[in-house]
């Protein structure tokens, strides 16, 4: 019997892109046997916030505090946080102005829909996301739901992504503010599955140098996606360059139904002492 214990670093709840409330995330995953999960929404901390402020230490799973801050190369990159003070003054103002900023920016998409002859309306939208953060994916299930497209995948493939007819951009921080903001608030900053630039065309190496410049400390070496090939390059580089290693299914429910929590596509295992070295290095032991 395999008596190694496991971890998902990388899962969003209702408070962005995902289905499971923050409480029936953590539920989840106490039923999946796990021994940490870390909510990392979006650009928000209000689901780790609820967390927190709801609900006394879970004494059978440790949750830690999490967000993925979307920061502006060649598109777009994702920084992991963790660890971070979710009341942290300066976190809570840039990420209100960011809202501000994606709340300018759902209009200007459902613009270009109803241009091409998707007749949808922020009201449809804003019912979707339920009081959360209104982002693509809620635009996307209306999509889904009225017919015009058979999955939310689609919407993105064909209407919604970087580069396809409904996509307008949005302000971001650069890498090193993303990298920064992280730090200030007491967190460790980790690149996000770095697969998906590598298939940008980024020269990655060159990339990850400037990003530790920068101050990341580490790099998502365990992800759903990755072939056996990939995981392993993931961990030479983060060995070669002495980066924290961490890992996670980037579970969003029902928005991604194929990848569940833990196991991504069924065979993910991503180790507790991965969790014990960022604890050990924030002086958390």
């Amino acid at each position: 019997m395999d008596m190694e214990r496991y971890i998902d670093l990388h899962t969003h709840s209702t408070a962005s892109d995902g289905t499971m409330t923050p409480s029936e995330l953590i539920e989840y995953a106490m039923e999946k046997n796990l021994a940490a999960i870390a909510i990392t929404d979006h650009d928000t901390v209000e689901g780790v916030q609820q967390v927190i402020r709801n609900h006394a230490v879970n004494p059978y799973i440790e949750v830690i505090p999490g967000i993925e801050i979307s920061v502006e190369y060649e598109g777009e990159m994702h920084i992991l946080g963790y660890y971070i003070d979710v009341e942290h003054p300066l976190l809570n103002q840039t990420l209100e102005r960011l809202r501000e900023f994606r709340n300018r920016r759902n209009p200007k998409i459902l613009e270009k829909l109803n241009q091409m002859g998707f007749s949808i309306t922020l009201d449809e939208v804003a019912a979707k996301a339920n009081g959360e953060i209104i982002g693509r994916p809620h635009i996307a299930a209306v999509m889904q739901e009225k017919g015009f497209v058979s999955s939310i995948n689609e919407a993105f493939e064909k209407y919604l992504d970087v580069g396809k007819p409904a996509y307008v951009s949005r302000q971001r921080l650069t890498p090193r503010e993303g990298i920064k903001l992280i730090k200030d608030a007491g967190g460790i900053a980790v690149l996000a599955h770095p697969v998906y630039l590598e298939k940008k065309g980024v020269e990655f190496e060159e990339l990850l140098k400037r990003l530790i410049d920068d101050g990341l400390d580490g790099m998502e070496c365990y992800y759903a996606t990755y072939s056996k090939m990939e995981q392993d390059q993931y961990l030479a580089l983060a060995a070669k360059y002495n980066l924290l290693v961490t890992g996670g299914s980037d579970f969003h429910g029902r928005n991604k139904p194929d990848i569940d929590l833990g196991t991504g596509y069924g065979d993910l295992k991503i180790p507790y002492y991965l969790l014990e070295k960022i604890k050990k290095g924030l002086g958390r032991d």
